[in-house]
């Protein structure tokens, strides 16, 4: 059952709310009616619950704009029991309620900010869309404007494996007031100018270790053959089974992108000369690190930051860190 709040909205204007669900159903011929009940039960219901204890005299605003918007998520399939990735539902359910006070204000900019962002993320193979999720859960009650969720978001965004949204992120981050800044990024207390410069000068601050990217496509992976990598200033273009791909990768995550022939082509980096490679053994300064891949054709590639390691003998690609 839902709550008393919301049912006695949907009970006073029965008519209006009617209205608008015949006009999704022509607008959308496919509109389970059945799914889109569910999803007020299970999505909708706990932010008008939330709405109505923070700011009451809005309940009726924010539960005409949550209708409205569950009406075309679930007319896409983006929302409901059947939805093509059910993220966005919990979003709904567990997220949205912790933003009362600024869903009381301007429902539809929030919706619509978390919706997109959760439909985003979890888009992005690799991503970890609990850790954004919970994140900015916790960070909720030092968010107080509709810049600041989206700021907040974008860092959360990039901190939970989508890693193309290093430079945005952290330009949102200036935006912030520095409490904030240091919230996100779970270091409070620090100066912020301080971990901005790190952030900034280093792409694997906090991760020493680098990480193992990619397998095989038969096993779910993204690579046909064993890779072949070209560093660029951006990441790394790839090759493999007669695709090109631009492989972007820091200290919290690794994302791939469609590349060109001609980008492969013209990216060649020079090898830094800290960088050796003696049978198995890869020499980064002082740094040894044993491969665990037979030699021979081993190939290494590095950019600024990034030392990216292939093998005829495997799919993956294995990322260190330079620094």
């Amino acid at each position: 059952m839902i709550s008393p709040a919301f049912a006695s909205i949907l009970a006073s204007g029965r008519a209006q709310f009617n209205a608008r669900a015949a006009e999704a159903r022509r607008r959308f011929p496919s509109l389970d009616m059945a799914a889109f009940s569910t999803f007020l039960h299970d999505g909708v219901d706990p932010l008008v619950v939330a709405v109505a204890a923070a700011a009451p005299e809005r309940v009726g605003g924010v539960t005409l704009a949550a209708y409205d918007m569950s009406l075309e998520l679930v007319g896409h399939g983006l929302a409901g029991p059947a939805a093509k990735n059910p993220f966005l539902n919990t979003v709904w359910r567990e997220l949205a309620p912790s933003f009362a006070p600024l869903l009381a204000t301007a429902p539809v900019d929030v919706l619509g900010m978390l919706s997109n962002a959760a439909i985003h993320i979890a888009s992005v193979a690799g991503a970890r869309p609990a850790q954004w999720q919970r994140e900015l859960a916790a960070l909720a009650a030092q968010i107080a404007t509709l810049a600041q969720l989206r700021a907040v978001g974008q860092v959360l965004a990039w901190r939970a494996g989508v890693a193309h949204f290093r430079q945005g992120a952290l330009a949102a981050a200036d935006t912030l007031p520095p409490a904030l800044a240091l919230a996100a990024f779970g270091e409070p207390g620090a100066p912020w100018p301080q971990v901005r410069a790190q952030l900034m000068a280093n792409p694997w601050r906090g991760n020493a270790e680098g990480r193992e990217f990619g397998s095989f496509t038969g096993l779910g992976g993204a690579f046909g053959t064993p890779p072949q990598v070209r560093a660029s200033a951006d990441g790394f273009v790839v090759y493999s089974g007669e695709r090109h791909y631009l492989l972007v990768a820091d200290a919290y995550g690794a994302v791939l992108h469609s590349a060109t022939a001609q980008e492969f082509e013209q990216v060649n980096a020079d090898m830094p000369a800290a960088v050796r490679l003696d049978g198995t053994t890869l020499q980064i300064g002082a740094r040894r690190i044993e491969l665990d891949v037979p030699a021979g054709d081993i190939a290494i590639a590095a950019n600024a930051h990034t030392i990216a390691v292939t093998s005829p003998w495997t799919h993956a690609i294995r990322l260190l860190p330079l620094a």
